[in-house]
């Protein structure tokens, strides 16, 4: 299978760049899987047309739920994780009015995205480096106007990947929340401001470690939960902090090639119980975004049919051919070209199906990315 299959064409302008002004005002496609059957048309509130899609809000999704359903959200809370700052190389001279370098020493800025913590003492995280080539082993590391964070370069990766060393600090996190910014993708071709900070974030965001947003959940407010809620559908949560694997460019040319990242997740004693509950009972588990989608497949594997509680670390790489266990429906924003999340949802929904939904998508002028409209398919 190439990875050029799942190619698509996507005016520039469709990239959300911005949220809207509220969360629950996005538009959603609703998608059929597979072949398009209509084996759900005399369910309540299914309104299907000739197409395998219809275009709807986000204000519908609670309305397209199954009493008997079970939703699975993912938790994870996203940290500040982008630091700019400036290095000092191993080989770098003293600073002093008579060093033509010291003014790159000086205000030479580098961009670091922390993925991944490895370790808390020592303090050692995964990261990319910008500009990569640049940094080499030993290097060392300063951010903030105060050089309030200070770090080592242990060792390199490909693709400006490395592994740093920070240097001992008593509120680590504290500082990164002071000094670091929030880490938007690259296609938002803007700063951050001081309202990323709230809508680059799900409402329900408890334990910290994503680097990237479960986008998913960002079109949730009070007001849908407590629909949810009030129509009485059970809702459980997990935690996968998004890293590097999620958002990683495929640079193959064979799908089967790709090696994705590992991810971290935890499940709760009484998240697998719901889970499992529902499994037995052939229920239907509704995935809230693809990083639920592959913590729980990933689980189920794991548990040869049912979930396990506990903390895991997902490797699994998922592409048109994949047998799903666990989900029947799921909740998903809309994908970059080429990238491994579209390939999830196309071995969830069917290749050509979504390919075609997304050609739906870009015709009727959906908004794409992170802070764009999502896609719901049953």
């Amino acid at each position: 299978m190439r990875v050029s299959d799942f190619d698509f064409h996507l005016p520039e302008e469709l990239i959300a760049q911005q949220p809207l002004p509220s969360r629950d005002s996005s538009r959603m496609l609703h998608v059929q899987r597979g072949t398009g059957s209509l084996r759900d048309r005399s369910l309540p509130n299914q309104i299907w047309s000739d197409q395998i899609w219809s275009d709807r809000t986000f204000c519908d999704f609670p309305d397209l739920l199954r009493p008997s359903d079970l939703l699975v959200f993912n938790n994870t809370k996203v940290f500040p994780a982008r630091l700019y700052g400036r290095r000092q190389g191993t080989r770098a001279q003293p600073v002093s009015p008579q060093n033509p370098a010291s003014r790159d020493f000086l205000h030479g800025r580098i961009e670091v995205l922390l993925t991944q913590q490895l370790s808390t003492e020592p303090n050692d995280w995964e990261c990319l480096v910008r500009p990569g080539r640049k940094i080499g082993i030993g290097e060392r590391l300063f951010f903030g106007a105060q050089d309030d964070l200070q770090a080592e370069v242990l060792a390199r990766g490909e693709f400006g990947e490395r592994r740093i060393r920070f240097n001992p600090v008593l509120d680590f996190f504290g500082i990164l929340d002071r000094i670091g910014h929030v880490p938007l993708p690259p296609y938002i071709s803007r700063a951050d401001s001081s309202q990323d900070h709230d809508r680059y974030q799900t409402v329900y965001a408890e334990p910290r470690g994503s680097v990237a947003a479960p986008t998913a959940g960002l079109h949730f407010t009070p007001e849908i939960l407590r629909r949810i809620e009030e129509s009485r559908i059970e809702t459980t949560q997990i935690t996968l902090h998004v890293g590097l694997g999620t958002f990683q460019p495929i640079r193959v040319e064979r799908v089967e090639d790709h090696k994705i990242h590992v991810e971290k997740y935890t499940i709760s004693p009484e998240a697998s119980a719901a889970i499992n509950q529902a499994l037995r009972s052939s229920r239907r588990i509704v995935a809230i975004g693809t990083t639920t989608v592959r913590a729980l497949e990933h689980a189920i594997r794991l548990g040869s049919g049912s979930v396990e509680a506990g903390d895991a670390a997902a490797d699994l790489f998922i592409y048109p051919g994949f047998e799903f266990q666990a989900v029947r429906a799921m909740l998903t924003n809309f994908h970059l070209p080429q990238s491994s999340l579209l390939m999830l949802v196309s071995a969830f929904g069917g290749k050509e199906n979504i390919l075609r939904a997304y050609e739906h998508a870009v015709s009727a002028g959906y908004r794409f990315y992170s802070y764009g409209d999502c896609m719901f398919i049953e």
